[in-house]
């Protein structure tokens, strides 16, 4: 009896000095996993800090592109933007200590600015304009019954007109949010108005703006920015392909450039006064990679004659 306890206590014993191995075992796993992990993330987190980084100063030398080409402009005399400026020409990625930069700049100015749809001063609908709209809608897929939901979101008056959508459609969402009855300050605004999915906002974003450009700027617009100008551009795309032809050529100098084309006639001197060949608001979109972090920045700077810019709009991704 009594070696029949001695043996049981033995077979006790070993379990718990199982157990207790088993136990530290686990512990030293999960210790290891944590600490990989925790170094992994730290690893992570400061790739990500250097990409970022490399974002950043990417926005630092397309500000210094827009600044050059601006005494460029003063010294040569040439007060114009266009698709040959040194801000505008592809600048491919490069390598910087271990990581790479790549970015693009893009004016404001050959797009067509959202918020001309209303006159803030007195609410009044934009009817020339939304012509415009209409047309650029027309020729890039986009159906244009969304334009009067533009109008409405930043209409001050807060009404809801036929086909558009006013306080109590917004309110009715999940979530509930308010119109801007204001002008947009950033292109996201975009996004929330009724109509406007993803696909829609992608497709139009190349093309439209809610930075103050009254008007278009000839050397930089799209052809199909162009066409929406006026009806005559829009029937005639030979028309807009001589425009295009001509600025590859030279860039327009100012709108009597575009005027004195000789395949335009009457149009050419219509287009004059919806055109310029100068831009203001430039977008920088600016990428930094680094070990397989990548960090995006978007910036919107609104640059002053002497070069110097101002920021209107930063976003990260």
């Amino acid at each position: 009896m009594v070696k029949h306890l001695k043996r049981n206590e033995r077979g006790i014993a070993l379990l718990v000095v199982l157990m207790g191995i088993a136990l530290m075992t686990l512990i030293i796993v999960d210790f290891s996993t944590a600490a990989a992990l925790n170094y992994l993330s730290a690893a992570n987190q400061s790739n990500e800090l250097r990409a970022y980084y490399l974002s950043r100063s990417a926005v630092a030398v397309g500000l210094g592109l827009l600044a050059e080409d601006s005494r460029t402009d003063m010294q040569n005399q040439t007060p114009y933007d266009g698709l040959t400026d040194v801000w505008a020409v592809p600048f491919p990625p490069m390598d910087v200590d271990g990581g790479t930069v790549s970015l693009s700049i893009v004016d404001e100015a050959r797009k067509l600015d959202l918020n001309l749809l209303i006159n803030p001063q007195n609410g009044q609908f934009n009817a020339p304009f939304a012509a415009e709209l209409i047309r650029l809608f027309t020729i890039i897929g986009v159906s244009p019954d969304i334009i009067p939901a533009i109008a409405d979101w930043i209409n001050p008056a807060n009404i809801e007109s036929p086909g558009g959508a006013g306080l109590d459609y917004y309110m009715r969402l999940v979530p509930p949010y308010a119109p801007r009855n204001s002008p947009m300050p950033t292109i996201g605004d975009l996004r929330m108005i009724k109509g406007v999915d993803e696909a829609t906002f992608n497709r139009l974003l190349p093309y439209v703006t809610v930075y103050p450009e009254p008007v278009v700027n000839a050397n930089t617009a799209s052809p199909e920015v162009l066409a929406s100008l006026l009806p005559d551009l829009m029937q005639n795309p030979d028309m807009v392909k001589e425009i295009v032809a001509a600025r590859s050529l030279m860039p327009f100098q100012n709108p009597t450039d575009i005027g004195n084309l000789p395949g335009l006639g009457p149009v050419g001197q219509a287009l004059m006064q919806l055109v310029t060949t100068r831009s203001t608001y430039f977008t920088i979109s600016a990428m930094g990679t680094f070990a397989g972090s990548r960090k995006l920045v978007y910036s919107t700077f609104r640059r002053q004659g002497n070069g110097t810019a101002t920021l209107m709009s930063w976003q990260e991704d």
